[in-house]
């Protein structure tokens, strides 16, 4: 009887405890590898370059406007992701 149940719990951490863990040490990674002139997304959907990035800080600076340079201080951890390149940023458009 505590066989099945076991094996329920086993697949469920697998399935479900696993990826997310990776997932969330991903995105963790990310964030802490951010440089200078990275285009990034926030989890607003606000697009930017940072500008400026301090190690062991938990704020950088973006710049959203090209035009009046205008810059944002954001949390490290509110960035979620980073775009590379033109394709890409398309295909998540789409």
């Amino acid at each position: 009887m505590l066989m099945p149940i076991m094996l329920i719990a086993m697949l469920f951490y697998f399935l479900m405890v696993l990826p997310e863990k990776r997932k969330r040490a991903d995105v963790s990674r990310m964030q802490q590898n951010l440089k200078k002139n990275d285009r990034i997304v926030t989890i607003g959907g606000i697009l930017g370059i940072v500008v400026n990035t301090q190690a062991g800080s938990g704020k950088i600076t973006i710049r959203v406007d090209e035009t009046n340079n205008t810059r944002l201080e954001i949390l490290r951890s509110s960035v979620a992701r980073v775009l590379n390149d033109e394709k890409s940023e398309t295909a998540d458009v789409l």
